[in-house]
């Protein structure tokens, strides 16, 4: 039977402050994309920058985390009302051709 390989810590590993993290995750937040706030800072992958979030948002309480869920869902209704939107959009314009 083939053994696993052993896999050693890297060396190498950066240490973040806990503000360097806060304003991280404040920049998405803010609505800045997780990508490109990783390629800015310089930081390993953007799964680092949402466990951050997550962290931020357990330490801080049952108050920040019902404000990331009501976040979420006003994202959710405008993402639908922007489709109702172009949809609108659309129908207006056939129906300036027809006429």
């Amino acid at each position: 039977m083939p053994r696993k390989p052993v896999v050693k810590p890297s060396i190498n590993r950066r240490i973040f402050s806990q503000e360097f993290k806060q304003e991280a995750v404040q920049m998405l937040l803010d609505g800045h994309t997780a990508s490109s706030i990783v390629e800015r800072l310089g930081i390993s992958g953007t799964n680092v920058l949402y466990r951050w979030k997550k962290e931020l948002l357990t330490s801080s309480g049952p108050i920040a985390s019902a404000m990331d869920s009501k976040v979420k869902e006003l994202e959710n209704e405008l993402r639908r009302v922007e489709r109702e939107r172009d949809i609108l959009k659309k129908a207006l314009n056939i129906v300036g051709r027809i006429e």
